[in-house]
């Protein structure tokens, strides 16, 4: 079973970006920790860009490729991509929405999602470990 996780805008610089909201852990420790854990239940697939398109592009992709779910962490294009949610309501596979802080605790901009009427579901607020909720999320729907 494939499951990608697609992370968008700035979250390349997970450990050094705001540690203070975002946490000192890198992505590649998170994958590091993730692999080890679920390695055997699935492969996980890692990408992460800082433009629109390309994550569109992706998100077709892996819907083309048969993953069996995808966790994404859209960053700010969150807030203001309708092209991202058209993309997830238009693909055959779950994604399941993740935010490292809880967006509802922050600026008024950031407590609106054009891509969570989309999802499977969303996780927020719990740190660098919303990824491995969501790579759970999607092992216990099988």
């Amino acid at each position: 079973m494939k499951i990608s996780i697609i992370n968008g805008p700035n979250l390349h610089n997970l450990g050094t970006r705001e540690p203070n909201v975002y946490g000192d852990v890198t992505m590649e420790k998170v994958l590091d920790q993730l692999n080890k854990k679920y390695g055997k239940y699935c492969q996980l697939y890692y990408y992460q860009s800082n433009h629109e398109g390309a994550i569109i592009d992706k998100l077709y992709d892996c819907d083309a490729q048969t993953y069996y779910g995808i966790i994404l962490n859209a960053g700010a294009l969150t807030h203001t991509s309708i092209a991202i949610a058209d993309a997830i309501s238009s693909i055959n596979i779950p994604v399941v929405e993740v935010h490292i802080s809880n967006v509802y605790k922050r600026e008024k901009f950031r407590q609106h999602s054009f891509t969570s009427p989309n999802a499977k579901g969303i996780i927020t607020g719990f740190g660098i470990d919303v990824y491995r909720l969501g790579v759970l999320s999607l092992l216990t729907d099988i």
